[in-house]
């Protein structure tokens, strides 16, 4: 199996980041997530570990808004450029808005400021030195696991980091810049009809914005409900699509504690409503934040689990983007993700 990852994510590591409550905590989203993958991957005869192609910003820009990549390109050098202090000593500080926009009647404004309260969503969204090189990176994984799917017709997984599906049309968020997934699932519809899952505990928001509105891309997310998890605002089950997109948007949230067999419940229901439409191309929004030890999470799902979900899924027989979104600080991650992927290899 085609894995497509690239080192440019370690320059990605924020000092912190700010948790609920106001908690200044260590970065979850760190580095030693990849290493963890990476290593149990290494282990295995069928990983062939690749690095990506640089598909240019056109792919992006399809999905995302262009002044919004704009300032994710020049955020950290204007912020230097602005504070001296913070010049001086650049590694131990990240780039966070003070206020957000209420987005009825906001607009994005001159000052950096102003522009960070509007193109972020939160706190985990730090913005670093390397962060825009780092989220490029991550997307061209995702754009090069759907270009081998697509020439290959098998399927292939993109290791991606920083992750994606947290992040909207015009917005960062949830430690994600660039929706990776989106900008796979956008450029393989290009090439067939495509559908979209996401199993990361979180719901995709991020995805659901950027495909809300179109009927050419079916999109699923199954996750922990909003009303108790992140992102909050979004993922609920009557959120079903607008426009030429009603009816083409599926959320299935969840209660707190979902076990294999509550979740295996609501993948069968997702995988009819996929198989009734009928795809060329599958793109898989993978994260592991739903296992019973993920520090993120409040699911009970096991590495059966895992198993039995990658096969559900694999029987499909769709080439498949496997894109990497969340799973956290704990030992199980890697093995997790290489059960996932064994039934696609």
């Amino acid at each position: 199996m085609n894995i497509f990852y690239s080192e440019a994510h370690r320059k990605h590591y924020p000092p912190f980041e700010v948790f609920d409550g106001g908690q200044r905590v260590p970065y979850y989203e760190n580095p030693d997530r990849m290493d963890k993958i990476l290593s149990t991957l290494n282990q295995t005869n069928w990983a062939e570990i690749k690095e990506p192609t640089d598909f240019g910003l056109d792919p992006i820009l399809a999905v995302h808004d262009k002044d919004y990549i704009n300032f994710l390109a020049s955020c950290w050098t204007e912020w230097l450029d602005s504070d001296s202090s913070i010049s001086a000593s650049p590694e131990t500080h990240a780039f966070l808005p003070a206020t957000f926009a209420l987005r009825r009647k906001a607009r994005p404004t001159s000052s950096l400021h102003g522009r960070g309260g509007y193109y972020m969503m939160d706190l985990s969204a730090c913005i670093v030195e390397h962060t825009y090189q780092a989220a490029l990176a991550s997307a061209n994984c995702a754009l090069s696991s759907a270009e081998s799917a697509f020439r290959l017709q098998h399927s292939a997984f993109a290791l991606c980091r920083p992750p994606g599906h947290h992040a909207g049309k015009d917005y960062a968020g949830g430690y994600c810049f660039i929706n990776n997934a989106s900008v796979a699932a956008n450029w393989l519809s290009q090439k067939g009809k495509t559908a979209l899952l996401d199993i990361d505990y979180h719901a995709g928001n991020g995805t659901q914005d950027i495909f809300y509105e179109r009927s050419d891309v079916l999109t699923i997310s199954i996750h922990g409900d909003p009303d108790f998890e992140y992102p909050h605002y979004a993922g609920f089950a009557d959120e079903t699509g607008a426009g030429d997109g009603l009816g083409f948007h599926k959320n299935f949230p969840l209660p707190k504690g979902t076990d294999d067999a509550g979740y295996l419940i609501a993948l069968d229901e997702a995988l009819e409503m996929i198989k009734k439409f009928s795809p060329n191309y599958l793109v898989l929004s993978t994260g592991m934040d739903t296992f019973d030890g993920d520090p993120l999470g409040k699911f009970h799902v096991t590495r059966n689990g895992f198993s039995e979900i990658g096969k559900r899924i694999a029987s499909l027989n769709l080439p498949t983007a496997i894109i990497m979104e969340g799973g956290y600080a704990n030992e199980e991650l890697g093995k997790n993700v290489v059960t996932l992927l064994e039934n696609f290899k």
